[in-house]
């Protein structure tokens, strides 16, 4: 099922970080939204899995100002780990917002959840992942930055 389709990227359980090659995600696409949910979007981005019978179906559809907004919400709590091994629990437990980002007349905003009763403890873990996983994410990260770059006049 190729209708709506726009942009392809086959084989992406081919690098799909520490999954790749045993990935059951086979490819991601760009077009006109296929689920109903998102229809009155524009254009989506499709994650395809592979089903047991060998076919492929969307697991997932974001509308493509949503992938944007996770990305601006990646890049910020990732700068934010850069610096908070300053702070001794890596959280200020009395200023949790890290930032409030100015978007489309509100705000996006950027916090630690407080609310997680057990923040003490995942924080040190989820620093500690992120650090782990710097040779997967620096890569994609400087390839974003270049392809931004060459969008400068977008």
């Amino acid at each position: 099922m190729n209708e709506n389709i726009i942009m392809i990227s086959e084989g992406y359980d081919k690098i799909d970080g520490r999954n790749a090659y045993k990935s059951a995600i086979k490819k991601i696409t760009i077009g006109m939204p296929i689920m109903e949910e998102n229809k009155n979007m524009q254009i989506a981005v499709q994650i395809w899995k592979e089903k047991e019978d060998g076919t492929q179906q969307i697991v997932i559809e974001l509308p493509i100002h949503q992938v944007m907004d996770l990305m601006i919400f990646l890049s910020r709590t990732m700068m934010y780990f850069q610096d908070a091994y300053r702070l001794p629990l890596l959280y200020d437990p009395n200023k949790p917002m890290v930032e409030r980002i100015g978007l489309q007349g509100g705000t996006l905003p950027v916090s630690v959840c407080v609310e997680n009763p057990n923040i003490d403890i995942d924080i040190k873990k989820f620093s500690q992942a992120l650090s782990d996983l710097g040779e997967l994410t620096g890569e994609r990260i400087r390839i974003l930055y270049r392809i931004l770059e060459e969008m400068e006049g977008f």
